[in-house]
C-alpha cells in the first residue's frame, strides 16, 4: 500500500475487497436456489468465489456553513495516516490554514483540518480539492535494535528465495528491504513483533506475475510501538486469525501463508515499513536466530526456528 491520489471530494477509498461467495444448490424437488449466505441444506452445494466489492477506509467530509465549509477526515485504519490536501482551480477563495498542507490523522474522526471561505463575499467562488494519503505517521522512527522473531513455528525451517534488494520484486523503496520465505500454502504465520493490527486484507483469491496483481495480495499490517509497520503478504484466502484493532504479542498466530497477489509461487513476503514524505519505505531488520543472534536474511539461506 502506498500513496493514493484523489481528485474529487467524498470519493476517497482504498481499493480493497470484501469476500463474496455464491451458493448454488437444488432442493429435493430439483428446483435451483442461489444464495450469498451458506444455505441450511443436506443437498450438495456448489460454491463459487465472486469478485469482491470495494470498501472504504478514508473519507474527507464537509461540515459547517455553506459560506465557510470546514473539512475533517474519517480514518478507519487502526493507526495513523498522513493526508495531503491541495486547493486547485480556485476562484475567489482562500483556506485556513493555507493549502497545500499535510495532516496526520489518527484512527476515527479528526478535528477540523481546514476551512474554505470566499475572499469577496459579493462575488461567486469555486474550487477543487485534490488530496492523497499514505498509511503511517511521518514522525515514526524505527528502532533499529528491535527484535524480530521468525514468523513461523518453532521446529520449522524454510528457505529464503529473495532478500534485500532482490531483482524480481524488491527493487523499489517500498520493498527494498523485504524478504520472501518459501513455504507451503496454509503454513501458520506468527507475529514477528508485538503491535496492533492496523489493517487486514483477507479476500483476494487470484495470483500471478501480472502487474495487475501487485495490490491484490491478502495481507496483515501490524503497527509497532515505534510507529513502524510490519507487512505480512500473500496470505491465504479468508484465513486471517487477526482483525483491525487487535493487540498481538510476538509469536501470536495471525494467519496462514498463501499464494495471492503478485506471486510466482507460495511464499510469505515480510517487510518493515515507514511513511517517509508521503511514501512507504522499507527499512532493514534482523531476525532472531536459534543461537540468540539477530541476523539479516540472505537469499538462498535457510531460516531455522
Amino acid at each position: 500500500m502506498n500513496k493514493f491520489l484523489i481528485l474529487f471530494i467524498f470519493c476517497l477509498f482504498q481499493q480493497q475487497a470484501e469476500a463474496k461467495k455464491l451458493y448454488k444448490y437444488k432442493d429435493e424437488q430439483g428446483k435451483w436456489y442461489f444464495s450469498d449466505t451458506p444455505p441450511k441444506t443436506k443437498q450438495p452445494v456448489e460454491i463459487r468465489q465472486l469478485k469482491a466489492a470495494a470498501k472504504r477506509h478514508i473519507w474527507l467530509k464537509k461540515t459547517g456553513d455553506e459560506q465557510q465549509p470546514e473539512y475533517f477526515v474519517i480514518n478507519k485504519f487502526q493507526g495513523p495516516v498522513e493526508i495531503e490536501v491541495i486547493l486547485s482551480k480556485k476562484q475567489n477563495v482562500y483556506s485556513t490554514p493555507e493549502l497545500p498542507n499535510r495532516f496526520i490523522v489518527q484512527p476515527g474522526q479528526s478535528d477540523t483540518l481546514f476551512q474554505i471561505a470566499g475572499i469577496n463575499e459579493f462575488k461567486s467562488w469555486r474550487y477543487t480539492l485534490q488530496y492523497s494519503y499514505t498509511i503511517g505517521s511521518p514522525l515514526a522512527i524505527h528502532d533499529s535494535h528491535a527484535t524480530y522473531f521468525l514468523p513461523f513455528a518453532k521446529g520449522s525451517k524454510y528457505p529464503v528465495s529473495q532478500a534485500f534488494g532482490g531483482e524480481f520484486s524488491h527493487n523499489d523503496r517500498q520493498n527494498q528491504y523485504a524478504v520472501d520465505i518459501v513455504m507451503p500454502v496454509d503454513t501458520p504465520i506468527y507475529a514477528a513483533r508485538a503491535g496492533v493490527v492496523m489493517e487486514v486484507d483477507n479476500d483476494f483469491y487470484k495470483s500471478g506475475a501480472k502487474k495487475a496483481y501487485k495490490s491484490r495480495a491478502n495481507s496483515i499490517r501490524i503497527l509497532h510501538a515505534d510507529g513502524s509497520m510490519a507487512i505480512y503478504a500473500h496470505l491465504a484466502l479468508e484465513k486471517a486469525q487477526a482483525y483491525p484493532g487487535l493487540k498481538v504479542s510476538a509469536g501470536q498466530l495471525i494467519g496462514y501463508s498463501g499464494n495471492t497477489g503478485f506471486s510466482s509461487g507460495p511464499h510469505l513476503h515480510f517487510a518493515v515499513q515507514l511513511n517517509k514524505g508521503m511514501e512507504l519505505v522499507s527499512v532493514p531488520f534482523k531476525f532472531m536466530g536459534t543461537d540468540g543472534l539477530a541476523k539479516e536474511p540472505v537469499a538462498g539461506s535457510l531460516l531455522v526456528n
